[in-house]
């Protein structure tokens, strides 16, 4: 059991679980978009997102997580440039479409993590301005990105996708906001700090209802998108309303992050059980 203990542990400390966390956003995009996607643009975003925040992860926000061994901390920086490695081969593969949004992207990411803004460290630096780079970086790479790689068109229900899927991301940081009341500095004046936890869970809350409303705007709508959403909408609400500082070891670092994992597995499943319709609406 204790070797199952660890290797659970090194799967969430290796940023493995938010990789797929991404993995299965993509996925979803695929499902609902009806568009395919490349798989050297999937090992691209799971690898590279791995080697991503682990840089964040154990370069820039080192306080918010357990002070790790050396030894293991070097487990983790390996599997980081293993992961980088095999991202840098798939992005070979990729048309320039797809490079030039991953290029903008990555910029974004940099922005956002490094100090290379004049009078202030980085995007993440900006009072109250944290959370946003987040759900525009995965809005862009799990809906923008693999719209582009497919040679497809940046329609109004990709738009409208893009806008929900900012929403959501969002919607899923704010836990993880409210466990690290602790550890974030005053200075970045993260929500909770500003408007309180139980303001920042009404703003989430809103945020969520509104990703599922935004639905019935969208051109075209399947059944099985309409359930789904409803899902995140109630299973998200939930979580947000139980969510409190001091949180269990897994609450955030694995519960939360399952969340589109689960949205993924959903849509699989209704799509395998030929519960899907045509279109039942059209505006």
């Amino acid at each position: 059991m204790k070797l199952l203990g660890r290797i659970f542990d090194f799967y969430l400390d290796a940023s493995i679980h938010v990789a797929l966390a991404i993995f299965s956003l993509l996925w979803v995009t695929s499902s609902l978009l009806r568009i395919p996607v490349d798989r050297h643009l999937c090992s691209l975003i799971f690898f590279g997102s791995v080697a991503c925040y682990n840089f964040i992860k154990y370069g820039l926000e080192v306080k918010k997580y357990v002070q790790l061994a050396h030894q293991y901390h070097g487990y983790i920086q390996f599997f980081s440039f293993v992961c980088l490695g095999i991202a840098a081969y798939h992005l070979f593969f990729l048309e320039w479409n797809a490079i030039f949004v991953l290029t903008i992207l990555g910029l974004f990411t940099v922005l956002y993590a490094l100090p290379v803004l004049p009078k202030t460290r980085s995007l993440r630096s900006l009072a109250g301005f944290k959370i946003f780079p987040v759900g525009v970086v995965w809005a862009g790479t799990t809906v923008v990105l693999p719209v582009v790689a497919a040679g497809s068109i940046i329609s109004w229900d990709v738009w409208v996708e893009t806008t929900q899927r900012f929403m959501l991301v969002l919607a899923l940081i704010i836990p993880f906001e409210i466990r690290d009341m602790a550890y974030d500095p005053p200075e970045l004046k993260t929500l909770p700090r500003r408007y309180g936890v139980v303001k920042t869970k009404v703003l989430g809350i809103s945020l969520i209802v509104l990703f599922f409303l935004l639905t019935f705007f969208k051109d075209e709508i399947t059944q099985n998108e309409i359930l789904s959403k409803t899902f995140l909408l109630f299973g998200i609400g939930s979580i947000l309303i139980v969510t409190r500082q001091n949180q269990n070891k897994y609450f955030s670092a694995f519960w939360v992050e399952a969340i589109p994992f689960f949205w993924w597995v959903l849509i699989w499943l209704l799509e395998k059980i030929r519960f899907s319709l045509p279109i039942v609406a059209s505006f």
